[in-house]
């Protein structure tokens, strides 16, 4: 029996989790996350800590270090594999643990989803909300696909492994201090620096 409570917690954390490893380790990648984040790193103010949930190797961790060199960093990642080279490349903490299983602790200044909500079971994602509040001091940046409607596409001949839908908006409406700081779209034909047509919002708690 599989010591997870989800299909999709088994996928990332089995052999797909593993062989997503290799197709995501390049230097071009490393590039558009830098220029991405410079991006909304730019709208922020003071950020001296950062945890993202779901961090595999560390291509956005690694990205954010350069631009912010003294962040101190944080990563909750499921895959045991990608877990142990993220503990390689980088100085963070990390917690080898589902997003669902996952405690939180202490706060950080922002909190970092990219690619994550769109993979989890949809039936989980107010918890994982939750935690993501609680994880946040000030800021939260969620970079999805995006639809204004809730759907599940195949992924890589697999079903119920990826859903779209509006995860800000759930998630500022789920908190009412949250509001809307910036967002943005990175096209995959960007000529310089593409993204595989993902979404991102940056919200800032509002006291």
């Amino acid at each position: 029996m599989s010591k997870y409570r989800t299909p999709q917690e088994a996928f990332w954390a089995g052999e797909f989790g593993d062989d997503y490893i290799d197709r995501n380790r390049s230097g071009e990648l490393l590039a558009s996350n830098t220029a991405m984040f410079a991006k909304i790193l730019g709208r922020t103010k003071d950020v001296t800590s950062v945890m993202e949930f779901g961090a595999n190797i560390g291509l956005n961790l690694k990205a954010i270090s350069t631009i912010l060199p003294s962040v101190e960093l944080s990563a909750v990642e499921i895959n045991a594999q990608a877990a142990e080279e993220l503990q390689k490349r980088l100085e963070v903490k990390v917690y080898r643990t589902s997003i669902l299983d996952y405690s939180v602790d202490y706060e950080r200044d922002l909190v970092l989803l990219k690619g994550v909500l769109i993979h989890l079971n949809p039936d989980c994602l107010d918890g994982v909300y939750e935690k993501i509040y609680r994880t946040s001091k000030r800021y939260i940046c969620v970079a999805e696909y995006y639809s204004a409607v809730p759907m599940e596409i195949p992924y890589r001949g697999h079903r119920d492994r990826l859903f779209k839908r509006d995860f800000a908006a759930e998630i500022m409406e789920k908190f009412k201090k949250l509001k809307l700081l910036d967002y943005g779209f990175v096209y995959h034909k960007d000529p310089n620096f593409p993204q595989d047509d993902i979404t991102w919002f940056l919200m800032e708690k509002a006291y």
